[in-house]
């Protein structure tokens, strides 16, 4: 378990660290819907990893890396991937950021074990207690407290929305939280979240 909360000292400047775990039982269920829509919409029907997704994700790349060297932009366009919420959980607990077919082999196995070895509600409640939010922000609690000033279980439908539209760039959205892109993109999952299927 990480620290708490607390400013630590690196080097010049002091290192913030938020974070506090809680159960399932005390985060949103707005949240957690929120989260299953932006991130991954199958989460409860799959068995960690989305290969529909997957296949759609490199599709696209290949289109994306195509056009950048067909029109010489540099640099070339940015990867998107068709990870399930298991597959990132893998990532971020276990493994580094890298962009390798070794570390995806990796992630893949270990992606399965946890199918195997957890329920999909505690594989939902260990991302949504460890993924990042912001600078220093980490896991669900800290994020409702650190930019609604609540706890992860008052968290109403539109800020549940707004958080999970924040999980793919949290740092970028933190600094700029005017965005037109996450205003727009809140609105369309709040839309959409409603029929997302807990674990």
């Amino acid at each position: 378990r990480r620290p708490e909360a607390g400013p630590q000292t690196i080097g010049p400047e002091p290192l913030h660290w938020l974070q506090h775990c809680v159960a399932y039982a005390d985060i949103s269920d707005h949240l957690k819907r929120a989260v299953i829509t932006a991130e991954d919409d199958s989460f409860t029907q799959h068995e960690g990893i989305d290969w529909n997704a997957m296949e759609k994700a490199w599709e696209r790349n290949a289109k994306a890396q195509a056009k950048a060297q067909a029109t010489a932009q540099v640099p070339a366009a940015k990867v998107r991937g068709g990870s399930t919420i298991t597959q990132q959980l893998a990532k971020n607990l276990l493994l580094s950021s890298e962009r390798t077919l070794v570390r995806k082999g990796q992630e893949l196995l270990l992606t399965l074990l946890l199918e195997k070895l957890l329920s999909k509600q505690r594989i939902l409640e260990i991302y949504l207690n460890n993924v990042e939010w912001g600078q220093g922000v980490f896991g669900a609690e800290a994020a409702a407290q650190h930019y609604f000033k609540k706890s992860a279980a008052r968290l109403a439908p539109n800020e549940a929305a707004r958080l999970a539209v924040m999980l793919p760039a949290p740092k970028r959205f933190e600094k700029n939280p005017g965005s037109a892109y996450l205003s727009g993109r809140t609105r369309a999952i709040a839309g959409r979240m409603r029929n997302a299927q807990l674990p």
